[in-house]
This record gives C-alpha cells, structure tokens and sequence, in this order.
C-alpha cells in the first residue's frame, strides 16, 4: 500500500483483524479476524496489499483495513506501529477476532474490557497500554462448547465442521456489516444495532 498522499483525508478509523498468515491457517477458527477484513476488502472494492508495521493493510478513504503478518500473540506490534504513525487513539481502532466463549454465530462489539485469554487481543493491550479498545468479538464455540478432552490451541486451529460452514459465512457476513456502522456511526449505534 503506498503511504496516503498529503491531499488524501486523513484515515480516522482503523479495523484490524487477527489471525496467523498463511494458507495452512486460513480456514481455522482462529482466522475469522481475517476473514472480516477480507470481507471488508471485497465489499469496498480495495485490495489488501503488503503495507508497513508488518501487516497487509488497504484503505478506503478515511477508513484502514489491516491484517498484522506476525502470528496473533504478536499483533500488538502492527496496531501500535499503526497507531503511531497515523496518530490514532485506541477508540479509534476496532479489533476483530476469535472468541472460543461464544457459540458460532453470536456477535459481540464492545468498547473495552479484559483479554479473556486471547492472546491477539492481550498482545494488542499490551502495546497499546490501556484495555479501552474497541473489540468485535466472533464466537468460534460449538454449542456445547469446546470437545470435552481437546486442548484449546488445537480446537481454535481446527477448521470449522463442513455443515457449519454456511454459518460461518453468514457470521462473517454480519461482522463485516458491524465493522462498517462502527466506523460510520459509532461504537454505541453500532453495539445497539449489532449485538444479541
């Protein structure tokens, strides 16, 4: 992505979604971050292209889309760089990602808060130095939750079943939509449309 242009309006808002690069994690629960942003991507008609601070990113006027290239306990790293070199505050950044204590399908946008043990979103607070980030939070879980005896890092990089993948897609669908009233209407029009 070139570096926008002095006549360009300046980037306002920033939505960043979380996950590992590469093929083999594409299709992974963990990647849905990703795949939010790839949606954003195609619905606005801009490209995600290898960009500073370690990331993909792609702009739509005043709106950046980013994908840190680190893998997620390390996305922190491309937020903060991000951060400060477009000066933004963190109210002014949305991350998007995985959530295992949310079923499938369930949506949550909130304006801060802990890490609940996610480590893209623990890494991002960190650098940032304050929790009062705004999150979207996408529930990964089957209704029952995580398989009794399989370990967390092993489930987030399952794949999702083949007869939820409609599901998923709708998920991401609906994400998309609350990462754009977010950017265009706020966090409390966006929580009060999207959430539930």
């Amino acid at each position: 992505m070139t570096e926008p242009s002095r006549d360009a309006a300046p980037i306002d808002r920033m939505v960043v979604g979380l996950g590992n690069p590469g093929p083999r994690y594409a299709p992974t629960r963990h990647n849905v971050g990703f795949r939010v942003v790839d949606h954003l991507a195609a619905r606005l008609s801009v490209r995600l292209m290898p960009s500073s601070c370690g990331s993909l990113a792609a702009r739509h006027g005043g709106l950046l889309l980013v994908q840190p290239q680190t893998y997620m306990n390390r996305s922190g790293y491309a937020v903060r760089c991000w951060t400060e070199r477009l000066t933004l505050a963190p109210a002014q950044v949305l991350i998007v990602y995985d959530d295992i204590h949310l079923p499938l399908g369930r949506l949550r946008l909130r304006r801060g808060g802990s890490a609940a043990g996610q480590k893209g979103i623990a890494s991002v607070l960190e650098n940032l130095g304050t929790d009062g980030v705004p999150r979207l939070r996408l529930g990964v879980a089957d209704d029952d939750g995580p398989p009794a005896g399989e370990s967390l890092v092993d489930f987030v990089l399952a794949t999702f079943p083949d007869a939820r993948q409609d599901d998923v897609d709708a998920q991401i669908a609906r994400a998309s939509d609350a990462s754009l009233s977010w950017a265009q209407d706020g966090i409390d029009a966006a929580m009060q449309q999207h959430n539930g």
